[in-house]
């Protein structure tokens, strides 16, 4: 495949050539219509609103990233591994630990179980114990399957905040339909709501059971690994100002204060379960602080963590471009009419599901997906009267689940396990099945 960059190039040419073929310019424009075009896409790359979405998604992943990089975060996967003594237990204990940290944050599940499969290999090496690599390593990528459900989940976050909505949809929606629309959707709708927690407590014991059977049959495989050393320490000795970057009480203390303030801020939202990307951004942030004890600890940590986002950095405005041409051409309508025509409000979520998990191939990145599908999927669920809350679940769904084919953010994994793609990707796709069976099942049952 070529590069994600290279696909984002595609897609904007293959938008600008559909707006060209089914849109018609305004009847008040008299410029050409390709020109016209060119002018949407521009203002959707340097939408301000958009902007700032990518530059959160950035930070979740940097500061998930982070802090797993943290002494105490290395010191608890080390006693994790101790408990590893097979392929079968191996992979069940590093699903499970993925799991789990990336319902709290994709970017720290991500990196967390990287780390781990590669510390489990490690552990075989020095405790004489065989196991399959590729399917430990198989394991440690699980969370990117259940990410978009859980708590850093890129729509889900969006929609949380008052006048994202509104705001999305502005020159979309009739009037009649925007004032459906809410101000925001909280998490008890979406994330915390009792249909999503089902699924993924479902997906939480039948994946790592799969894998354990899996570990039983799986052959053995052979591995040479040096030991990962995680962030170098500086030992030279200190003068004057350079001891503040250094100094635990300065960083530690920077982190709890902080804390303090994001309690204070975020209780009452808290308690309604309203979680913005930028509440989450300020937690991890003050979280980073205090784990990594000081500011030198702190930076380098950003320095390795910065290279997974240059992705988002570089991609995310020739979304918000195809964005821009999908929304003032009238396309976004055009194709929600499409699926209104082909659906009903049960179907609706299905296809939903599936053309998330196809676009996905496409636009490796949940954020950007919501930038393109976003209105297309609240302005469908909107004409045929289903639940928003459930559609943005939908879609959440399909995007994550093709992780498990799309090779993108395996890529930090990848370089970390020292794998190849080409080794953990026939489990994967295993994985893929017996996870679209589930959140299928959830759609038609909740």
């Amino acid at each position: 495949m070529p590069s994600p960059f290279a696909i984002a190039i595609l897609l904007t040419l293959v938008t600008m050539l559909l707006a060209l073929l089914f849109t018609e310019a305004p009847q008040t424009e008299y410029s050409n219509h390709f020109f016209t075009i060119l002018s949407y896409w521009e203002n959707g790359i340097w939408n301000n609103a958009l902007l700032v979405f990518a530059y959160q998604m950035m930070l979740i992943l940097v500061l998930g990233h982070i802090l797993v990089l943290s002494k105490p975060m290395n010191f608890l996967i080390g006693k994790l591994t101790n408990l590893v003594s097979n392929t079968s237990n191996a992979v069940l204990l590093v699903s499970v630990c993925t799991m789990l940290v990336s319902f709290f944050n994709w970017g720290l599940g991500l990196i967390f179980g990287a780390i781990m499969a590669r510390k489990v290999a490690e552990a075989s090496q020095i405790r004489g114990f065989k196991i399959n690599y590729p399917l430990v390593g198989a394991s440690g990528y699980v969370g990117l399957m259940i990410w978009h459900g859980g708590i850093s989940g890129s729509a889900p976050l969006k929609v949380s905040e008052s006048g994202h909505l509104s705001s999305l949809m502005s020159g979309i929606s009739t009037t009649d339909y925007s004032a459906q629309l809410p101000d925001l959707i909280s998490f008890s709708e979406t994330i915390f709501s009792s249909f999503n927690l089902i699924i993924f407590g479902v997906v939480l014991v039948i994946v790592p059971l799969f894998l354990y059977r899996l570990g039983k049959k799986a052959p053995i495989t052979e591995t040479n690994l040096p030991i990962y050393q995680g962030l170098e320490t500086q030992d030279e000795k200190l003068k004057g100002a350079e001891r503040i970057d250094h100094s635990k009480f300065f960083g530690i203390a920077f982190g709890t204060i902080i804390l303090i303030a994001f309690g204070y801020q975020y209780f009452e939202a808290l308690k309604r379960l309203i979680i913005t990307p930028n509440m989450l951004n300020f937690l991890m942030l003050g979280l980073a602080l205090m784990l990594h004890g000081n500011i030198h600890q702190f930076l380098s940590a950003v320095e390795e963590a910065i290279k997974g986002a240059s992705g988002i950095l570089i991609q995310f405005p020739l979304y918000f471009g195809i964005m821009g041409i999908m929304r003032d051409s009238g396309m976004v309508v055009q194709i929600s009419d499409f699926f209104i025509s082909v659906a009903t409000p049960t179907t609706l979520p299905i296809f939903t599901f599936f053309s998330g998990g196809l676009v996905n191939l496409f636009v490796p990145s949940g954020g950007g997906q919501w930038a393109i599908q976003g209105p297309i999927v609240i302005e469908s669920a909107l004409k045929l009267g289903v639940p928003l809350p459930k559609a943005i679940m939908a879609l959440a769904y399909g995007d994550q689940i093709t992780n498990m084919l799309q090779p993108f953010w395996a890529l930090p994994l990848l370089g970390i396990t020292k794998l190849k793609a080409k080794e953990i990707l026939p489990y994967t796709l295993l994985l893929m099945v017996i996870g679209s069976i589930i959140f299928i099942a959830g759609l038609l049952l909740f």
